[in-house]
């Protein structure tokens, strides 16, 4: 997703508030090489104002062409980055010890063939890390698309609470989440939906999440030093264009 655009929706309802519908936000995400930014749209995914649109792409360009130029600040931040993508792509390695996947049936998604399997815990997986430790308290089923491998569906819930952030917070007992992907090019799969429901606490206060994320118009923009250009050459339409009243 590092190279690529979109718009994401986000609905979110709060525990014990009396409002029918969910507070709502809708960002466009730009990926901008060290991370990613965030411009705030209305709920119908406009720009808020011209003015307000025109700051944001320009906060963005500098970012941008800050990444994009090679020194020691950006070295550490790439860094920083590339060690997190590590942490992230060696958990899910891990994975492979840590579940029993039962494969239990099959699925159509519109043409697509999907391959069901549960995931359980592995008795004889012994965690070794703060991360892992979350394995063996939760159980999943994953849809995994035929043709190409690709991850299509994911389900998981906790089936113990489970502490984190050396007992500061946890996560309750039936806490959920899902995603779903689909491809946006060839061989390229990622979000179009994922949803958390999430109860426990954080030292002494109670902590609810309950989120439905939708994800849209995704546009490959490339790495920083293509994707400036893109930005610039939004720019230039804005400020040609006529200010709001």
């Amino acid at each position: 997703m590092d190279q690529f655009e979109r718009v994401e929706r986000t609905e979110i309802r709060k525990v014990g508030s009396t409002a029918v519908t969910p507070e709502v936000k809708v960002y466009r995400v730009f990926p901008a090489g060290t991370g990613t930014d965030k411009v705030p749209l209305t709920a119908d995914g406009k720009p808020v104002s011209t003015q307000s649109y025109i700051a944001e792409l320009e906060k963005l360009e500098k970012a941008l062409v800050w990444a994009a130029q090679r020194g020691a600040a950006q070295e550490e931040a790439y860094a920083r980055l590339e060690h997190k993508r590590k942490e992230r792509n060696d958990l899910l390695d891990v994975t492979h010890e840590a579940f029993i996947f039962t494969r239990v049936g099959e699925e159509l998604r519109g043409d697509r063939k999907l391959i069901k399997y549960t995931l359980e815990p592995n008795p004889s997986y012994k965690p070794t890390t703060r991360n892992t430790m979350v394995f063996p308290k939760v159980r999943g089923t994953v849809w995994i698309d035929e043709a190409t491998s690709e991850l299509a569906r994911i389900e998981g819930v906790v089936t113990e609470d489970i502490s984190i952030a050396l007992f500061v917070a946890k996560v309750y007992k039936g806490s959920h989440f899902m995603q779903e992907r689909y491809p946006v090019e060839p061989d390229i799969w990622l979000p179009s939906f994922q949803q958390y429901d999430f109860d426990g606490r954080k030292v002494f206060f109670p902590i609810s999440i309950h989120e439905r994320t939708f994800f849209t118009n995704y546009k490959r923009v490339g790495p920083p030093g293509e994707a400036v250009s893109t930005v610039r050459a939004e720019l230039g339409k804005l400020k040609g264009s006529p200010a709001d009243p």
